[in-house]
């Protein structure tokens, strides 16, 4: 296996920037997640890694070698797609040992890779069957067991779950994390799935407009998000954000809003002071808002009054839509709490867990946990 590098890439569709100064140090072995919405250009990138995207400006390496002008079949890599690209008149066999026909490898040879990637997938049974005889789950495990012969540096995988059902989604992310593990493999996994991000990668890169917004661990992308977007972006349901103005009474500064007052903990009171002037956008995660009868935590300061709008039960925790004056506030609350529309309810803050974004510039200032 090989790690990546990419330096200061770009690429240009036209007048139109795609992929904008992206720089990116993949290590060997790790498992990379480019996640974003639709046309933020991780698909893009990922096709410039492979080969089937010329590079604008910048540089890619995979391992030590500069791969700019190298045709895809040179690279060493293998991809993955959405669509899982068999053939339809080829068996699972051959479909899976094709490349390596063409590359002209020994029978001998062919037949094991084939067999042992096979076992790896759990797809013995299916080596003689056509595409249009297996499931989504099994053809996707196809196109990896395709890949997986090859042996090649780099594995690009290419939103490879998308087509399938939410039930196989999940058992397919737990085969693809196992299958890291087990491979070793360096892999680059695209995804508009903040829950395959989360839950997959060793670290996430956040993209926007072509632009990179944040690279880190998926519990550092959480906990201490770089601006709002990822703060919107990272977590189901979405980060509320409150337009506060910043107030000081006896001492003790406050968040304020129509209907809302929070104390700000003292050891975050300097970060927060400067903006004593002008306002600040508090956001708050649905996880932790509470029920203040049932949260240790609650006082005064921490406290507001909200009127249930709709509750969405989930089995185990309910997503509860409340109104504050004139916001609108989600919160993830216990389903075993009484709850119906109209309610007035004390809804409690955990202030240590809050994050604050600057409004013109929307970089996080200030993270509370």
């Amino acid at each position: 296996m090989s790690g990546v590098r990419l330096e200061n890439v770009y690429k240009r569709f036209g007048r139109m920037d795609a992929v904008i100064d992206f720089s990116l140090d993949i290590r060997e072995g790790e498992f990379i997640i480019l996640v974003g919405p639709s046309g933020c250009g991780k698909s893009t990138t990922l096709r410039m890694v492979a080969g089937l995207e010329t590079i604008s400006q910048g540089n890619v390496f995979i391992g030590d070698k500069l791969v700019n002008n190298m045709p895809p079949k040179k690279r060493n890599i293998a991809m993955v797609f959405q669509n899982y690209a068999l053939y339809p008149h080829k068996n699972v066999y051959d479909n899976m040992a094709f490349g390596l026909r063409l590359r002209r490898h020994p029978k001998a040879e062919i037949e094991r890779r084939v067999r042992d990637a096979a076992h790896i997938l759990g797809i013995e049974n299916l080596l003689q069957r056509r595409p249009d005889k297996l499931s989504g789950g099994q053809r996707q495990r196809v196109a990896l067991g395709r890949a997986i012969v090859r042996k090649p540096e780099v594995f690009l995988l290419d939103e490879p779950l998308s087509n399938l059902d939410a039930k196989l989604r999940v058992h397919m992310r737990m085969e693809l994390i196992n299958l890291h593990k087990r491979l070793e493999a360096t892999m680059i996994y695209v995804t508009h799935d903040q829950t395959e991000a989360m839950t997959m990668g060793d670290r996430i890169v956040i993209m926007k407009d072509g632009r990179t917004q944040q690279i880190g661990s998926p519990l550092e992308v959480f906990n201490r998000p770089a601006n709002k977007f990822v703060a919107g972006f990272i977590g189901s349901p979405a980060m509320n954000y409150i337009e506060c103005d910043v107030t000081s009474e006896n001492d003790t500064l406050f968040f304020v809003a129509p209907g809302l007052k929070l104390a700000v903990p003292p050891q975050n009171v300097e970060a927060c002071r400067k903006y004593g002037d002008r306002s600040l956008t508090v956001g708050i995660r649905p996880e932790y808002l509470h029920p203040a009868g049932h949260f240790a935590g609650a006082d005064d300061g921490n406290t507001f009054s909200a009127v249930i709008e709709v509750v969405e039960p989930l089995g185990s925790e309910s997503i509860v839509y409340f109104s504050v004056g004139e916001l609108s506030i989600i919160g993830r609350m216990p389903s075993d709490i009484d709850m119906h529309p109209g309610q007035r309810m004390a809804v409690a803050v955990d202030m240590a867990k809050l994050h604050c974004f600057d409004p013109q510039s929307s970089d996080c200032v200030c993270h509370f946990c």
